[in-house]
């Protein structure tokens, strides 16, 4: 179960990779300049269509967002996009080199 702690580190980590500020952030949603910030310093937390708003700025899936074993969901779901077009013998070869990287 996701805490408010653990909602508040989830939305820093995953607004950093994409390279953005929270000010920025929260402007390009239509928010006050303070909006992200206040929820990543627990001061706030969103609404339910909030959550849905930041997950559609950060282009994932709610599901994404709580899921904490995947650090970079919006790259995981464009491989996952990919591989459902591959052909058996690419889907080997793509396991094989993705076994290597966790080495």
């Amino acid at each position: 179960m996701m805490t408010e702690k653990d909602f508040s580190l989830r939305l820093a980590q995953l607004r950093e990779k994409m390279g953005v500020s929270a000010r920025d952030m929260s402007l390009s949603m239509g928010q006050n300049p303070g909006y992200i910030n206040n929820i990543e310093n627990g001061k706030s937390m969103p609404s339910l269509a909030g959550i849905l708003y930041i997950c559609d700025f950060l282009k994932i899936e709610p599901k994404d967002f709580f899921d904490i074993d995947t650090p970079a969901p919006s790259k995981a779901n464009e491989l996952y996009a990919i591989a459902k077009t591959l052909s058996d013998e690419q889907l080997e070869h793509l396991i094989a080199i993705a076994g290597g990287l966790k080495k």
